[in-house]
């Protein structure tokens, strides 16, 4: 006989029943202690491909792997209740065909016990979507600016300025609800252009550098804490100084064992009182 346990976490169903109802609520995170404050107020926790920038400071988002990124969802997981979890399939990792997607997305859900991958791509990427829908795999898709297409779009620029590219950026996102996916991520568009897909399909718009018309939004955590080194972009805005509060309480500490203020013998074993 099963068992049954009340469920707290957010379940993609519920996530999508948010659309035009309430904004949904995003920040990325990566490790347990930022993602367990997080879970006390975002709808989902996005584990990034941004990881690769922020939290290894590579260049792009390109080297990183399943295994990193399935490790960094799973400490995430771990630290959460209440949020749904959603952690980026990694480049290379779905584009060479769905079967090669499903396994790896797969092995991303099996080691973390995230909710749903996100992929980046639209019409190409269409058919890998379906596969990985009709297998269990729950899929946000990101159309727009994508970070793992920093190559072939010549860095990271807006899209959609032109007619004929926010025609195509449209179609993708189209051809990504047909396919199944629960959600769809606009990232650094045109503003006429995401607001228009959010009005044209029945799945939630997650904007980032977008519309605030989207049915939700999602920002790098490290952006709007200023702990990014002051490079907070566009499409962001600083919310609070972590950084500030972390270098006030690394130099208090710092000073503290200079000056023999720290530790104590009220820090130490063994002594008597």
């Amino acid at each position: 006989m099963s068992v049954h346990t009340d469920v707290k976490r957010l379940t993609i169903p519920q996530l999508q029943a948010m659309k035009g109802e309430q904004k949904i609520v995003s920040l990325t995170s990566y490790t347990a202690p930022f993602a367990r404050i997080l879970d006390e107020v975002c709808d989902f926790i996005l584990i990034g491909d941004s990881t690769a920038m922020v939290g290894y400071d590579m260049p792009d988002t390109l080297s990183i792997t399943v295994d990193m990124m399935a490790n960094h969802a799973k400490a995430v997981v771990n630290a959460t209740q209440r949020s749904a979890v959603v952690v980026d399939m990694p480049f290379g990792s779905f584009q060479e065909s769905p079967e090669a997607a499903f396994r790896h997305a797969a092995k991303m859900l099996q080691i973390s016990g995230a909710d749903s991958v996100k992929l980046e791509g639209g019409v190409v990427l269409a058919d890998t979507t379906r596969f990985l829908v009709d297998r269990g795999i729950p899929v946000l898709a990101h159309v727009g600016l994508m970070p793992q297409y920093f190559n072939t779009m010549g860095g990271f620029k807006a899209q959609g300025l032109s007619d004929e590219a926010a025609e195509r950026i449209y179609e993708d996102a189209l051809a990504q609800e047909a396919a199944g996916a629960w959600g769809i991520v606009i990232e650094g568009t045109a503003e006429p252009l995401a607001r228009r897909i959010t009005d044209a399909v029945k799945i939630p718009t997650i904007g980032i550098g977008a519309s605030p018309d989207c049915d939700g939004q999602v920002l790098v955590a490290e952006d709007i804490f200023n702990l990014t080194h002051g490079r907070i972009p566009k499409f962001a805005q600083q919310f609070s100084d972590v950084a500030a509060a972390i270098r006030e309480g690394a130099t208090a500490y710092a000073d503290s064992v200079r000056d023999g203020s720290f530790p104590t013998l009220n820090h130490c074993f063994g002594v008597k009182k």
